[in-house]
């Protein structure tokens, strides 16, 4: 006797295949199997899905079987596979897009006798490795980890730089672990360059044989082996960025969001989920704790827990009574003009050096200049297929294009006019670098040595091993200058670091985004974090922000440390002006050959909105040009819909006839619910 197998398989984006398809199998099989089915000419990895008494397959419809059964996997759990079925409903994408993308990629080409072996490679046991005790916690840190084992949460853990947070994880998740025999624990960072020394302390206090990591910048056998050893309950602890959110865990019991303001938790392709908010709805799914944690949180968060959603917890005070940098400001309109360095900030820089510490100088720019111009015409360094500048790179002489990736030596000459004088147009890392080289050539560390001047980037870590080795050159000391871009000013502790520097702090101030304020502020206090973290200088530490725009409210709110105060005045300007967390939105995007195909689109979509149930309770703006308008030679518009109601704007996304709509030139157009940029 045959079986219908109800079977979610990876469609393109917007197919008219988005659901479970039908099989045959000789055995019943349950919900969350592995198998391989065709689909056309192919042979793909699919997941048994839970049935649904309204799909059944119609009288007639010709079947085809199932290719096999990957039973060497136990099924994925209930649990994940509605974390699956949530995200593909609410984030407007194919329930296969977002289930199959969820599992490893080398998963996805393994037929059953591959993956035996792979099994079977893997049951060796792991070294035992030596594991470290726990320090004595702070009386904050110990409240926080009193509320966390008491509570239901979810928790927002709200502390300053330097407080102790990633000690209040290691307890969490120990605590955790001691409560359940065969418990998991799920700890998310933003960002890969985190997760080696997360990763190492740990492993330091659970064992090599606990703990994998799970990121894109892993190997897929790799990634394969950390996903099999979380599935199997084997690894008790996974480290990772944004995809671990859908890490197969049987019986997870905690998820730790580090960083949880971060925007890059947020998809930016594919499926665009929020991976803080889905472990929040995972937590409820699997009656695990969440635990949000960050110095600066995010204003959909504070406001969370401002409504009670969240348990706020507070931990104000820096470990061993360290108190955070002085917050300088420098008014540069009072500087000769064209100052990049104010005379009072070299003068501090070369103090440093002199004692033997450390100082980071911020600029969020790669390269050495964002643009290349002539001075003789208006040429300047354009990309030809992006609506954006290429930026120079000094180092190799390239211009280079940072949206599509185009590069191409840089000219002898102009051209368009022959003028050989064409000079670089504003700063990057690169050039800040080799301006503090000059600045600094003569200062003199204690032991006589020059000072030496370092810069990491994502130029100077796209080698294997790089970031891990410029890491431990500045742990070491062997860097008194680190010239950086945001990767390093979230999350490293930098022992000897007493001055952090932002060269350029306005670049955001005037912004269109009205979430600039916010990520500006969140990354000048994560910047000053950097500094004086070690109690002993911590009363020497300073955190030096050179402005044009010295009276504005957002730095007088950083020279307090008070991110209360900030949230409250950016909260209450978003609710008179009527934007989220106070309404909910989504974005329509399109990209296509002409801007007009684009919009064409985009204004048909706005003509098919009306009579969509709960379109009386939802805003549809006009469609507009993206800011960078076209990348790769294809033109990108957007459409923001909006709501009060989030039902209501789900509803309004669910009924929308969207897939009927057909437009000359159309390339592909995608639903980006709760977008971060606009």
């Amino acid at each position: 006797m045959s079986h219908f197998v109800r079977t979610v398989v990876p469609t393109p984006a917007h197919s008219t295949l988005a659901g479970p398809l039908t099989y045959l199998s000789e055995l019943p099989l349950a919900p969350g199997t592995l198998v391989r089915v065709p689909l056309g000419r192919r042979e793909l990895l699919g997941i048994v899905w839970d049935d649904d008494a309204d799909d059944a397959p119609g009288a007639g419809m010709e079947l085809r079987p199932i290719s096999a059964v990957l039973s060497g996997l136990t099924p994925l759990a209930a649990p994940w596979r509605q974390l699956v079925t949530f995200t593909a409903n609410y984030y407007r994408r194919g329930l296969g897009e977002v289930a199959l993308a969820a599992v490893p990629p080398q998963l996805r080409d393994l037929v059953p006798a591959q993956l035996a072996r792979r099994l079977k490679r893997r049951s060796a046991a792991a070294n035992p490795s030596e594991v470290h005790p726990a320090p004595p916690l702070t009386p904050e840190q110990q409240a926080a980890v009193d509320d966390i084992g008491r509570g239901e949460g979810p928790f927002l853990l709200f502390g300053a730089t330097g407080s102790g947070k990633t000690e209040v994880y290691l307890r969490a998740v120990a605590c955790a672990l001691e409560a359940q025999p065969d418990a998991q624990a799920l700890v998310l960072v933003p960002e890969i360059n985190l997760t080696p020394q997360l990763h190492a302390r740990f492993v330091e206090r659970f064992g090599e044989a606990a703990v994998v990591a799970m990121h894109s910048g892993m190997t897929p056998a790799q990634r394969l082996k950390s996903w099999l050893a979380a599935h199997a309950g084997e690894a008790r602890i996974v480290l990772g960025t944004r995809m671990a959110v859908f890490a197969s865990m049987p019986h997870l019991r905690l998820i730790v969001v580090d960083e949880e303001h971060d925007p890059s938790y947020k998809q930016q392709e594919g499926a665009r989920y929020s991976a803080r908010d889905l472990a929040v709805y995972r937590g409820k799914l699997e009656g695990a704790k969440v635990l949000l944690g960050s110095a600066t949180p995010s204003l959909e968060s504070w406001q969370g827990a401002n409504r009670g959603r969240y348990t706020r917890l507070h931990m104000p005070s820096r470990v061993g009574a360290g108190v955070l940098p002085k917050v300088r400001v420098v008014d540069m309109t009072k500087q000769p003009r064209g100052t990049v360095f104010s005379p009072p900030l070299v003068a501090a820089l070369r103090e440093r050096i002199a004692r033997g510490e450390q100082s980071l100088v911020f600029l969020n720019r790669r390269g050495y200049a964002p643009v290349l111009a002539c001075g003789a015409c208006e040429w300047k360094s354009d990309c030809p297929n992006c609506s954006a500048y290429r930026v120079f790179h000094k180092i190799d002489r390239t211009l280079r294009c940072h949206h599509c990736g185009f590069a191409e030596r840089v000219p002898r000459a102009c051209p368009a006019c022959g003028n050989v004088d064409i000079a670089p147009v504003g700063r990057g890392t690169e050039r800040i670098e080799e301006q503090l080289i000059e600045l600094l050539g003569d200062a003199r560390r204690p032991d006589g040595e020059p000072a030496r001047i370092g810069r990491m980037d994502a130029d100077t870590t796209r080698l294997k091993g790089a970031l891990e080795r410029q890491l431990a050159e500045v742990h070491a000391g062997e860097v008194d200058v680190l010239v950086g871009t945001q990767m390093v000013t979230k999350g490293h502790d930098f022992r000897r670091m007493t001055l952090v520097a932002a060269v350029n702090a306005d670049s955001a101030l005037y912004a269109s985004d009205f979430r600039a304020p916010e990520r500006l502020f969140s990354l000048l206090m994560q910047a000053a974090g950097r500094a004086g973290r070690d109690a002993a200088q911590a009363d020497a530490s300073e955190m030096w922000i050179q402005t044009f725009n010295p009276e504005h409210a957002l730095f007088a709110a950083l020279k307090a440390h008070d991110f209360p105060a900030f949230a409250e005045r950016q909260l209450k300007e978003r609710e008179q002006a009527g934007m989220p967390p106070f309404v909910s939105q989504a974005l329509l995007r399109a990209d296509a050959r002409t801007q007009e195909a684009a919009q064409a689109f985009l204004a048909a979509a706005a003509e098919a909105a009306d009579g969509v149930e709960a379109g009386e309770h939802v805003t549809v703006y006009s469609p507009v040009p993206m800011t960078v308008q076209r990348v790769a030679n294809v033109e990108r518009a957007q459409m923001l819909v909006e709501s009060a109601s989030r039902v209501a704007l789900q509803r309004f996304l669910a009924n929308w006839p969207l897939y009927e709509l057909r437009t000359k030139g159309l390339i592909r157009w995608a639903v980006d619910v709760d977008p971060l940029a606009i």
